[in-house]
């Protein structure tokens, strides 16, 4: 296939090298001093054992025209970069064209081929003047489920963490054979990619963790296994977690695991920064919509109270309006060497 991985960040660089050195056709959208060292050098993947592996193969751009049309388009940019990028997409469509998301969070497509209640309702906070779905039809997307962890350890390498997994699904939950075309070329490039019938419940529990554990990260500095072992931020995010399980239900959503064997699984990953707050100490914009906004909307719309979710998204949210107005990262810097 014909794939190209619009933003080469931790995961969709991941992807892209995974990808090109099981043989696929790669091509890379993505700009500054990482896609120049992708241009200059192939795009580095150092393994979770230590391990190297170099990519040389995928070609990189900046330029979505010159990329070309695709037979897959993943879309790997932060949640909050899609609106910036969806004008440009269409450059790489063809009449047939998939596009795979790979966001943490809730999407702005949720409710497009839903079938229930609120079929086709637009979540505002998420593509607030429709510019997403004027750019991308629906009946193009594949949903995606990302469970690996990584990050960008230098321009042109990703360090992978840890993780292989990846559940997709058709939006209307049709068992398509596109979308098991896309599971078996990411099988082949080695990881575990199953596909779904209910795409909307995977993307609920591993939204469980990111909506919670993320911003509780980013506002504390902890990783996930020190704000789960402390009993104050481990039963914080145990409220906010039973909070989104009830406006889940709601929208008849049914939860495969229970609660404390979900905050067990993010223990169980150490000592590890989440994606929120690698961006907070890199001066990043923070992904507050897709992971606490557009819950805080469903919450509204389902009329669910959610008062934990709305006072740690009070906080995120300050904090990323002064960072960005300070142009500052923050992080902490040891004793005695300020």
């Amino acid at each position: 296939m014909r794939i190209c991985v619009v933003g080469a960040g931790a995961i969709g660089g991941l992807l892209g090298a995974k990808l090109a050195l099981a043989g696929e056709s790669v091509t890379l959208l993505d700009r500054g001093a990482h896609l120049e060292a992708i241009r200059r050098s192939g795009l580095k993947l150092v393994l979770a054992d230590g391990s190297e592996q170099m990519a040389r193969t995928a070609a990189a751009t900046d330029d979505f025209a010159a990329a070309g049309t695709q037979d897959l388009v993943i879309l790997s940019v932060k949640a909050h970069i899609i609106e910036a990028v969806a004008p440009k997409l269409p450059a790489l469509f063809n009449p047939d064209t998939m596009l795979m998301t790979a966001q943490n969070g809730l999407s702005w497509w949720y409710f497009q081929r839903h079938g229930g209640a609120y079929d086709g309702r637009p979540i505002r906070c998420l593509d607030p003047n429709g510019v997403i779905a004027r750019h991308i039809e629906p009946q193009r997307i594949i949903g995606c489920v990302v469970y690996p962890a990584g990050e960008i350890q230098a321009p042109g390498v990703i360090r992978h963490v840890e993780g292989d997994r990846f559940a997709l699904g058709e939006l209307d939950g049709a068992q398509t054979e596109r979308v098991q075309r896309v599971a078996g070329a990411l099988t082949r490039a080695g990881f575990k990619a199953f596909v779904l019938d209910n795409i909307r419940a995977e993307i609920w529990l591993k939204l469980w963790g990111n909506m919670s554990f993320n911003p509780i990260s980013a506002l504390t500095h902890a990783t996930l296994v020190d704000l789960c072992q402390f009993a104050p931020t481990r039963e914080l995010a145990a409220a906010m977690m039973r909070e989104a399980q009830a406006i889940a239900g709601k929208l008849g959503i049914e939860f495969r695991v229970p609660l404390e064997k979900r905050i067990a699984g993010a223990e169980k990953v150490g000592k590890h920064k989440t994606s929120t707050l690698q961006d907070v100490e890199a001066g990043r914009e923070i992904e507050t919509e897709a992971l606490l906004g557009a819950v805080l909307e469903l919450a509204q719309l389902t009329q669910t109270p959610a008062p934990a979710c709305g006072a740690v998204y009070a906080l995120l949210s300050l904090l990323a309006k002064t960072a960005a107005d300070e142009r500052a990262a923050v992080r902490l810097i040891p004793s005695g060497t300020a």
